[in-house]
């Protein structure tokens, strides 16, 4: 891993400048963009590894540039840059498709380790692809790896990208208590920084998937959440 190209997307020079710096001191191509709509015909063009998207830009905002990404199914990773610290931002941010999110103002040390973690997570799983393609049945609930694919019930189950990864840490852990920092460890491949609410917006989401199913995933009031087969 390394030398993957990256977006910055940002109207403050400064901002960019900043991230540029630190993401190519850690050897990675930066390209950066101060609007939504040049960004979306960046990605287009330049198929970047990661997008580091702001919230708050001229044309058209980050919460729509994620919507229209994964509108047309691109699979690009997403670090969003919410603008407050308000759940409200984020969770919008996640319910439209992003990966993760930070709060400005940030440490651009932490953003890197962010983007490192995405990009080595996203590089594991494609190995794991082809060495663990073995099916996961769990009652009425299907899990094909290989073509990360989920069924309830013979019918198909639509989930995005980090719905998937969540729902793989959780069968591969069934019937054990998993923390907040452990999911965010173990299917987000990184530590903890403090944030959690990411976890909580994504199982909330993979509920709903796999409401159909005799499968669940419960709380564990005080620790986190456990998948019940």
């Amino acid at each position: 891993m390394g030398g993957e190209l990256i977006l910055l997307v940002d109207d403050e020079p400064s901002i960019i400048q900043l991230v540029q710096m630190y993401l190519e001191q850690d050897g990675y191509q930066v390209i950066s963009e101060g609007d939504g709509r040049s960004a979306l015909q960046r990605v287009a063009d330049e198929k970047p590894s990661l997008v580091v998207l702001d919230v708050m830009l001229p044309e058209m905002d980050g919460f729509e540039v994620c919507r229209r990404l994964r509108g047309e199914d691109n699979p690009v990773l997403i670090l969003m840059l919410t603008a407050r610290d308000e759940d409200i931002d984020k969770i919008v941010g996640l319910e439209l498709g992003a990966d993760d999110y930070l709060t400005k103002p940030f440490n651009p040390r932490e953003l890197v380790a962010r983007v490192r973690a995405m990009l080595r997570r996203a590089a594991r799983l494609k190995e794991d692809v082809v060495d663990e393609n073995k099916v996961i049945q769990l009652k009425d609930l299907r899990i094909d790896p290989a073509r990360r694919e989920v069924f309830v019930s013979g019918e198909e189950v639509e989930l995005r990208t980090q719905e998937f990864d969540l729902l793989m840490t959780f069968a591969t852990h069934k019937s054990m208590v998993l923390s907040r920092e452990q999911l965010l460890n173990l299917a987000w491949g990184y530590e903890y920084f403090g944030q959690t609410r990411t976890v909580d917006v994504h199982v909330a989401h993979l509920r709903k998937r796999i409401a159909n199913s005799a499968v669940s995933i419960e709380t564990v009031t005080g620790i986190g959440y456990k998948l019940v087969v």
